[in-house]
């Protein structure tokens, strides 16, 4: 059931990949590699559904969950670049009605490394208000911070997209997902949707949850600092709904395929460009991969390191290099890029 291609040189990685899928810890999945700009691995194999009728394709899709963060902190650092935003000034500067609940000196950096003490709304939130986000916008831009802005990194695991999306909103007047399907999907003819119309749905893969697929949920509930996870509670065959699909919920709902990811992290693995498609310059995505914490996520105790919204390469959970970036999410999924390899 494997299909794909790989490098003569990098049959381990093939066999790797099978031995995930003969041993069971696989349903289906892919996997892609460019280096230097080439593609070098690419692979897909078993199943996109949980009935074991549907193969895994090299058109399938999935909701990749936080890896969808890694995707909106290069669209922001894109804007960056374009001189419309400021990682160092206040996000009151495009958003004035921000600075309500005394946020008037909470900067996009802050923001973007999850720093801001807006981890959750103190209002109990339903998935309506996550599939619309008016409400939970609105939330945000008039409450308290939790905690003091700088003060401790506590990971925005729903409201990051909220903020970053809203303020990517602001200064350029389209809403996240069309910007990424406009500057960054279609120059690269890459498949990523953030709002994903019904026309795709036969290439989603569904999602199968697995025994303690909901355990960290269950944790979340236990402390004011994780709240956020479950405000509201997303079950972890949600991705499978159709409102889910078509929403644009920046911190999560994304849908991707292996190799449009790798070639996206193989851009910024160059500097940012990739087959003339230039997304961001080299001394900009140094700004938005500049560490900006390091230490113990204040939530659950992991430790992060972060820079403008792409999470920092620690314990190797990247590979062995220290400047590799990127971003995971809740289900398995990776994507990120090795500058000193060179490689997405």
């Amino acid at each position: 059931m494997i299909e794909g291609w790989v490098d003569p040189s990098l049959t381990r990685v093939k066999e790797a990949f099978e031995a995930n899928l003969d041993l069971g810890l696989e349903q289906g999945a892919a996997f892609s590699v460019v280096a230097d700009g080439r593609v070098v691995v690419d692979l897909w194999g078993g199943f996109a559904d949980a009935a074991a009728e549907r193969p895994w394709r090299r058109d399938t899709i999935v909701t990749v969950q936080s890896v969808t963060k890694g995707i909106v902190a290069l669209a922001v650092a894109m804007l960056v670049d374009r001189g419309k935003l400021d990682y160092d000034a206040p996000v009151a500067t495009w958003w004035p009605e921000f600075a309500a609940g005394d946020k008037q000196s909470i900067t996009l950096g802050q923001i973007m490394s999850h720093q801001a003490g807006l981890n959750t709304v103190r209002e109990d939130l339903a998935l309506d208000d996550l599939y619309h986000g008016d409400r939970f916008v609105r939330c945000l831009e008039a409450m308290e911070p939790i905690y003091p802005p700088g003060s401790m990194c506590v990971y925005h695991a729903l409201s990051y997209g909220y903020l970053a999306g809203e303020i990517i909103r602001l200064v350029d007047g389209r809403s996240v997902g069309r910007y990424i399907a406009e500057e960054i999907a279609s120059p690269l003819d890459a498949s990523i949707f953030l709002g994903l119309s019904e026309a795709h749905d036969h290439r989603a893969a569904e999602i199968i949850a697995g025994p303690g697929a909901d355990d960290v949920m269950e944790e979340a509930t236990r402390s004011d600092l994780t709240r956020g996870y479950v405000n509201p509670r997303v079950r972890p065959t949600e991705p499978n709904t159709r409102a889910w699909r078509a929403a644009e919920v920046p911190a999560g709902s994304a849908n991707a395929d292996a190799l449009s990811l790798a070639r996206l992290y193989g851009a910024l693995a160059l500097g940012g460009t990739l087959d003339s498609v230039c997304l961001v310059r080299p001394a900009t995505l140094a700004l938005a991969t500049a560490e900006r914490f390091d230490g113990t996520e204040a939530g659950f105790g992991w430790p992060m390191r972060y820079g403008a919204g792409f999470m920092l390469n620690k314990d190797e959970v990247f590979g062995p290099h220290r400047d590799a970036f990127g971003h995971s999410g809740w289900g398995g999924y990776v994507a990120y890029a090795d500058p000193a390899n060179r490689l997405g």
